[in-house]
């Protein structure tokens, strides 16, 4: 197995971790704090690298070296971070009001808008294995949708669906960028500077937009799940910008496997949150991981 793909499946894995300890931050809880702390801490995790970079040489030659980089590609990077933010807080709200295994499967219909962009703009070309998966998330969506219904979330008329839809449609543009950025810069410059950029952005969000109406919205209360939130995110991101840097990396492909991540967060809206109709929406998942399994073919 080639090392991105590898490296791509270790990377599901703990980006379903983030998503579990991200349902159990929001479950009553006001969303733009959490988010705030979210991106506070992991900003934070990512300071003792930049001090080492820029004062000493201790970390010269190694992975984790901050390189100075130029005017433009703080730039791009803060771009990216923009994106990111929208579709954050997009999903954040999508994952408070929606059970785990409605999310969880939309997000795994990510990838196809990926491929398409890929498609459109790195010239990617897929093979019958790909294409199949790619159908099978297609159909996974569709019968999702089904399922929905069954309690009482019409995906037409549910603005949380619309939020999560919306996440996931940025989700796929960040990581279009992600694959053009990592054409020319290096894993820590990208997701150290997002970070920190990050944060920029959620400070006058929090400050205008969520306190001065904080006691009349859903109140915040601190819990130590949304510090989890932030260390697996900061594993989960660092990895799959890794595998995007590898030679003949497909930006398509690496999308998918990250979003077998929903198998993770599916068993825990089972076990833990006690979601319903799991029987149907078991089914749309399975269509969803056949698609991945077909991806992951067509890349042997």
């Amino acid at each position: 197995m080639v090392t991105w793909v590898l490296l791509a499946f270790l990377s599901a894995f703990l980006l379903g971790c983030y998503d579990i300890c991200k349902k159990m931050s929001l479950n009553n809880n006001a969303v733009i704090p959490v988010l705030f702390f979210n991106t506070l801490i992991s900003s934070l995790i990512f300071v003792p690298f930049i001090l080492l970079s820029y004062t000493t040489n201790v970390l010269d030659g190694t992975m984790f070296h901050v390189p100075h980089v130029s005017l433009k590609m703080h730039g791009l990077v803060m771009l990216k971070s923009i994106i990111v933010i929208s579709s954050w807080n997009a999903g954040y709200y999508s994952v408070k009001n929606l059970p785990l295994t409605i999310t969880g499967p939309i997000k795994a219909t990510q990838p196809v808008i990926t491929l398409t962009g890929a498609l459109l703009v790195f010239s990617e070309r897929l093979n019958l294995y790909q294409w199949t998966g790619v159908f099978l998330a297609i159909l996974s969506f569709y019968m999702l949708s089904a399922s929905g219904k069954k309690e009482g979330i019409r995906f037409s008329h549910n603005k949380w669906i619309f939020y999560a839809v919306l996440s996931v449609i940025l989700g796929a543009v960040s990581g279009l960028y992600d694959k053009y950025l990592m054409g020319f810069s290096d894993v820590m410059t990208v997701q150290v500077w997002s970070n920190i950029y990050q944060l920029l952005i959620m400070i006058p969000i929090l400050s205008l937009l969520w306190y001065p109406g904080r006691k009349t919205t859903t109140p915040y209360k601190w819990r130590w799940s949304i510090l989890f939130v932030s260390l697996f995110l900061v594993m989960a991101d660092w990895i799959y910008f890794y595998a995007l840097g590898l030679p003949d990396a497909m930006i398509s492909i690496v999308s998918m496997i990250r979003r077998s991540s929903v198998l993770v967060t599916f068993m825990a809206g089972a076990m833990f949150f006690h979601e319903k109709n799991l029987k149907n929406k078991a089914f749309d998942l399975l269509l969803a991981l056949l698609g991945m399994i077909f991806l992951y073919l067509g890349t042997r």
